[in-house]
């Protein structure tokens, strides 16, 4: 029978469901099972596809096109699987489920309610997809860890609950449970009547708001079976008693999981308070390896991470910088290619808005700011994006960073940019630009797709895996690739280099190295005479795994820490002090780390 967890959050969103629930799926992976995810948004958008990045951070792609939650793309690294659009489920999608049947006939008369149909379809969903393999070896899952988004009691969340609330009975209570996430927030007392009153008082952790979370929960029929607590320092164990003793559950059921300095902490952090125990006696697990060797090498890149020393720095220029998360994947990608170098990275975020000249005038503190912090950083990245703010302040860091020869990779937007910047300052052409921002440009180097559909904004773009197939043996990619003949990237835009203009690029140096397979769209640019100066099409960061980083963000840290040639001298292989050791377990039941590993190529 198929083992279902589900992780639920209270007081609080944001608290870190995510990272819990990849967690509980690296440890049990790492006994053995083979673990899939489900991320439940309560929101009616169809998808994800349409938001600002303000709204829920960054839009994450997966293989088959869908544009998900940022959250599957923690499960896709931790666990390193490959999902699909139907592992992340929403209210909009489950309403246009029924009401599609509806039209149809299907419920045969009968009025449409949310309970039974909403709810039936809900369970329908999960108990469908989680049966869909998600590793290469095509073997069905054995256990489904499910995020339920947002917080206990939200009103639109009402549904999913009652979902669950039947489908615990409906699948037994030794294939279900509940992991419950909640905060225990340590209060600092710093009014001065207080401390005049306690002069000596510290943070007292406060139970209460966990107590009312679970309460609200257990109201709605479901008991939590784990309850584990977000909060910034261990537990004491007389709060963990409070917990329990409040919450209807042993000492043992209640885990910490405080503030530690990497998320690959996580894990260890949990798999030591005997989580892996509860779970193998909670649902039967067939577990016939113990974690501990397997998960070596969270503890060595968590260690390695702590001990760093060396650092470099890199330049993301990008218009959304005020959230972090809306470059979470790009972060990642960043740091797991640091940590494969033993460095400590430091992204430098940028408003490429602030680079331009029109800040001089207005904001001219921010404008002196942002240049200063893109001369004095080792590397330049310009992410992917959409509209035209900002964009004349990241052909501004571009142009910086061709003349500078200083280490650059352009992604997606970034790519698009760098063409456009070319064209103007090598080329000549003063007006070069996209059409998507100046439709009435005499030279359009960037044009938009022909099968996009203009009227239509949600899943119109060009998604998911496509293939790049390299065109030059000599490619500073290609050879990061392991000297593949061709890639597959996913890919998340509208827009693409006009074709028709590529030779007068070429014969200036600046190389379209890799194309799509009818040889029409310009997927991979590399500038003739610069260490590193790189712009892909494709989003690489959404493959980047911590043991195995994106080639594109690696040559970009390796080119800013300045061991890129040597790295190619060497066969593209590290120094023995950069590798993982072969001791490290992987999250793969059947396979070990010896070396630094790349995405798979096919």
């Amino acid at each position: 029978m198929m083992k279902y967890i589900l992780v639920t959050g209270g007081v609080i969103s944001g608290i870190g469901k995510g990272i819990i629930a990849s967690s509980v799926g690296t440890i049990l992976k790492s006994c053995g099972l083979h673990v899939t995810a489900i991320k439940i948004d309560p929101y009616i958008n169809i998808d994800a596809g349409t938001f600002s990045p303000y709204e829920h951070g960054e839009v994450f792609v997966l293989d088959d096109g869908g544009e998900v939650d940022l959250d599957l793309g923690n499960y896709e690294r931790f666990l390193d699987i490959r999902l699909t659009k139907d592992n992340n489920l929403t209210t909009g999608k489950i309403y246009q489920s029924v009401i599609t049947k509806e039209r149809r006939g299907d419920y045969l008369g009968k009025t449409v309610q949310v309970v039974p149909h909403i709810t039936d379809a809900i369970q329908e969903w999960v108990m469908r997809q989680a049966k869909v393999s998600v590793d290469d070896d095509g073997i069905e899952p054995e256990v489904c860890v499910i995020e339920l988004g947002g917080t206990v009691g939200d009103i639109e969340s009402m549904p999913f609950i009652e979902a669950f609330r039947q489908f615990q009975f409906k699948v037994k209570r030794e294939n279900f449970c509940n992991i419950h996430v909640s905060l225990v927030p340590q209060m600092n007392v710093s009014h001065s009547f207080w401390n005049d009153m306690r002069p000596n008082s510290t943070g007292e952790q406060k139970t209460k708001p966990t107590q009312n979370s679970v309460r609200e929960l257990r109201g709605l029929g479901l008991s939590p079976d784990l309850i584990v607590c977000r909060c910034s320092t261990p537990l004491d164990t007389a709060v963990k008693e409070k917990i329990s003793m409040f919450c209807h559950v042993e000492p043992e059921q209640v885990i910490c999981v405080h503030d530690v300095s990497s998320i690959y902490r996580v894990p260890l952090l949990l798999e030591d308070q005997g989580i892996v125990d509860y779970l193998c006696h909670r649902l039967d697990l067939p577990i016939v390896m113990r974690p501990r060797k397997m998960l070596t090498k969270w503890k060595e890149m968590s260690d390695r991470s702590d001990r760093l020393l060396e650092q470099t720095s890199i330049a993301l220029v990008g218009k959304y910088t005020k959230l972090s998360d809306s470059y979470a994947s790009v972060i990642k990608a960043l740091e797991h290619s640091a940590l494969a170098i033993n460095y400590k990275l430091e992204v430098k975020y940028i408003d490429s808005a602030d680079l331009e000249p029109a800040a001089l005038q207005e904001e001219p503190v921010k404008y002196h700011e942002a240049w200063q912090k893109l001369c004095s950083a080792d590397g330049v990245l310009v992410p992917g994006g959409f509209g035209v703010r900002g964009t004349e302040g990241k052909i501004q860091a571009i142009n910086w960073a061709r003349k500078q020869k200083k280490p650059f990779l352009g992604v997606c937007l970034g790519m698009q940019l760098a063409v456009c910047e070319f064209a103007r300052n090598v080329l000549g052409w003063e007006d070069a630009n996209s059409t998507e921002f100046d439709p009435e440009t005499k030279h359009p180097v960037v044009i938009e797709m022909p099968e996009h559909n203009p009227g239509q904004m949600g899943g119109t773009m060009r998604l998911g895996k496509r293939r790049t197939l390299f065109k030059n043996t000599s490619s500073v990619l290609r050879k990061l690739y392991g000297d593949a003949e061709y890639v597959d990237e996913r890919h998340r835009h509208r827009f693409e280099v006009n074709p028709e203009l590529k030779h007068h690029f070429e014969d200036r140096g600046f190389r379209f190295v890799g194309q799509d397979l009818e040889g029409e769209r310009m997927e991979i640019i590399e500038l003739e005479d610069q260490t590193y100066f790189v712009g892909v099409q494709y989003h690489p960061e959404f493959t980047s795994r911590p043991i195995k980083p994106s080639p594109p963000y690696f040559g970009l840290l390796l080119a800013a820490s300045g061991k890129l040639q040597n790295y190619l001298q060497k066969g593209c292989r590290l120094s023995p002090r950069d590798t993982y050791s072969d001791r490290s377990g992987s999250s793969s039941p059947d396979s070990e780390i010896s070396e630094i590993k790349f995405p798979s190529l096919s």
